[in-house]
């Protein structure tokens, strides 16, 4: 039977320090999503070895004895935290499932991916980033609304209400707020009013397009200014809808610019695309995430049902991806 490591970040690991925002371990995973995932892979045939951490990996990398790793960790500090359990697999040898450490240092640091996007003409919306409140001088090149957010953190760090902002006033008082609490440069964006999607997408070579999965806030699926918040991950007022209320064209569009996003990082077994939409029904790609949740709460297990299949297959078919493109 072959065993299958699992490295992952708890969120009850998380020590918090003074001066760290109420989101700073958003990222990690809940000791149940654990459960649920090591479950899973055991219910495709394999024996689940939990590993933990980066430094768990560490400390047991030379005796441990594994056939490939499930990586699901997101790293402790810096805008190279994800890169850290795969750059140590892959000088060990070790075959893992997702995407390696370039893929995942680019798509963290959010500039640097939309850099890519911008180089393979997939469209984002126009940007720029700040390291202090001086630089925002010259602001003729961009309209308001704008939006703020971290330059380098996922899950929605950082993103509130008061992320978007409408005058000089606000925008300086959200970048200050975003340089001292998350220590790092603001990334600030034109601000896409309209309907915000999610895509995501398993395998390798063929990649399967996940069917759109569109989201309602308040119970609007026309967003115009709401936006996808960290507050709101947790509360009732967000809801999921998949498969997406739009046209056949607008899927296809969708669909070929998430397949497009996927490829232009070299995403490897799994992945997911976010859009905004305009009121006009342009798509924007606002990030890829190559290490997306995979909790029940998440798009993953909305999809598994939607395609007629469970959460356990789901996750059999991307660790399957791995293990072909491994060819183990």
């Amino acid at each position: 039977m072959k065993i299958v490591g699992l490295t992952y970040d708890l969120r009850t690991d998380y020590q918090f320090k003074e001066g760290d925002p109420l989101d700073a371990n958003a990222e990690f995973d809940h000791p149940s999503t654990i459960d649920v995932i090591a479950d899973a892979i055991a219910a495709n045939g394999f024996k689940v070895e939990r590993i933990g951490n980066a430094g768990n990996l560490l400390d047991k990398i030379s005796s441990l004895k594994v056939d490939i790793v499930f990586n699901i960790s997101e790293g402790l500090t810096g805008r190279n935290r994800e890169s850290q359990v795969p750059i140590l697999l892959e000088m060990a040898g070790i075959p893992f499932v997702g995407a390696d450490a370039l893929t995942l240092g680019l798509t963290l640091d959010k500039v640097m991916a939309k850099k890519i996007f911008i180089s393979e003409k997939i469209p984002t919306p126009k940007f720029f980033e700040v390291s202090s409140v001086g630089e925002l001088t010259n602001l003729n090149h961009h309209k308001f609304p704008l939006i703020v957010k971290p330059r380098f953190e996922g899950s929605s760090k950082g993103l509130s209400e008061s992320s978007r902002v409408e005058t000089r006033e606000e925008l300086a008082k959200q970048v200050e707020y975003v340089i001292s609490a998350y220590k790092q440069p603001a990334l600030v964006e034109e601000f896409i009013s309209g309907q915000e999607f999610t895509v995501a997408l398993v395998g390798n070579d063929p990649v399967e397009v996940l069917p759109i999965v569109q989201i309602k806030i308040d119970g609007r699926l026309k967003l115009n200014d709401k936006f996808y918040t960290f507050a709101r991950i947790t509360s009732d007022r967000l809801e999921y809808i998949c498969p997406a209320k739009i046209s056949k064209e607008l899927k296809k569009t969708i669909d070929k610019l998430a397949l497009k996003t996927y490829k232009s990082v070299e995403c490897r077994d799994f992945g997911r695309v976010d859009f905004r939409v305009d009121n006009e029904g342009n798509p924007y790609v606002l990030e890829i995430n190559p290490l997306p949740s995979l909790s029940t709460e998440d798009v993953f297990m909305l999809l598994a049902k939607n395609i007629g299949i469970t959460y356990e297959q789901m996750i059999g078919k991307i660790l399957n991806s791995a293990i072909k493109r491994h060819n183990l």
